[in-house]
């Protein structure tokens, strides 16, 4: 029986659709097959090798998050053209198309909404995925403590979700405060 190889669209389309080189394609192209010989990652193989990157830890959990975000037509697989969409916005995206990014991460249903229960999902699957070695040690209910944290500054109308309005506009401001911190203390080092 014939394995199925799936072939990606031409270069010159994925150039056009992302913000990569044809150069940088062909070797982004080239690591892809040679972690995934069939042209596409299902989620098993995703995990094997995401948790390459968090041996200290158990990334299963924060992988499947992370697979779905890149899987966005759904099919269960992840095609070279997925992830390249995927990558050029995480690598080379405009804040907002990021933050797009982020929140259809933080999404798991794709109901529109970030729960508390989904976040705090997000949140155990991080503190996992660094694991029990973190220094300082974490307390059990930190995760939660973050997720508590998170709705105060986010849910603008306390309605016990977060919009990607609420979500975009909340990491705006924090990033605008940031820069004006980073200026300010760059300036006093003059």
């Amino acid at each position: 029986m014939a394995t199925v190889r799936h072939r990606p669209e031409a270069l010159e389309l994925l150039e056009a659709q992302s913000k990569f080189t044809k150069k940088e394609l062909q070797i982004l192209y080239r690591g892809f097959k040679n972690e995934c010989p069939s042209g596409v990652v299902n989620e098993e193989t995703f995990k094997e090798i995401y948790s390459q990157f968090f041996p200290q830890g158990d990334s299963t959990t924060y992988a499947h998050f992370l697979f779905n975000a890149f899987d966005t037509d759904h099919n269960g697989a992840v095609s070279f053209e997925d992830f390249i969409k995927g990558l050029s916005i995480l690598l080379r995206g405009t804040v907002q198309e990021k933050l797009n990014w982020a929140f259809n991460l933080y999404d798991i249903n794709k109901d529109g909404y970030i729960t508390k229960e989904e976040m705090l999902d997000i949140m155990k699957a991080i503190y996992d995925m660094m694991g029990k070695c973190t220094y300082p040690v974490l307390k059990e209910d930190a995760p939660r403590q973050h997720v508590e944290t998170f709705f105060q500054k986010m849910d603008k109308n306390k309605d016990g979700v977060v919009t990607i309005d609420e979500f975009i506009e909340s990491c705006q401001k924090v990033d605008y405060f940031l820069m004006c911190l980073q200026a300010e203390l760059q300036e006093g080092v003059k």
